[in-house]
């Protein structure tokens, strides 16, 4: 989604904002960036991967929850609030402290688009990186069979990175030890390069 700015308002008028348009905004520490809606296949494969992770907790019987892009992130240390395409979190009481955002996922799936793929791959990585719950960073081309994955192993600050490709890939999630089809992420899509 690509971000547009509007004036700067303080978190009080910005939830205010948000509740009273159809539109969704990341906030910035006061600044505000309006969201603009995706593709057909970013949104097919949101969807997928929401419903892939969901299953693969629930056969595992794991207290872990998927959250989809309508739920909002709050990254303390930068004072931000955004939308990950999915979240998975697995502290049961993170959604019970504040009513408008969640605070600590294990996971974050972004779904990379031409106008967000430089922003996703470096400013919002970093602000996910402050993130002390954070061990899995997980970005999907919408274009192509390509999955990125960025894991930080706990007590480290080191991260590595493993690249799946191909649609007969299976994609490996290790936070939450749940392994994912390439068909099943793009089912549906409209993808023409297998690269």
């Amino acid at each position: 989604m690509k971000a547009h700015k509007i004036p700067n308002l303080t978190f009080d008028e910005y939830l205010k904002q948000e509740e009273t348009s159809n539109t969704k905004y990341e906030f910035h520490d006061g600044k505000i960036f309006s969201l603009a809606g995706g593709t057909v296949n970013h949104g097919k494969i949101c969807g997928n991967v929401y419903t892939e992770l969901r299953n693969g907790l629930k056969a595992k019987q794991s207290k872990c929850l998927t959250y989809n892009s309508d739920v909002k992130l709050f990254i303390k240390p930068s004072n931000s609030y955004v939308y990950p395409d999915t979240m998975v979190i697995c502290d049961e009481n993170d959604d019970k402290s504040n009513e408008h955002s969640v605070t600590n996922p294990i996971l974050i799936v972004e779904v990379l688009s031409k106008s967000t793929s430089g922003y996703d791959r470096g400013d919002k990585f970093y602000l996910y990186r402050q993130l002390d719950s954070l061990e899995e960073y997980v970005l999907i081309e919408q274009d192509k069979y390509i999955v990125d994955i960025h894991f930080k192993k706990k007590e480290s600050d080191l991260w590595s990175i493993t690249r799946y490709k191909g649609i007969d890939a299976m994609v490996k999630f290790q936070s939450i030890d749940v392994a994912i089809s390439m068909k099943d992420l793009y089912f549906s899509t409209d993808i023409v390069s297998s690269n």
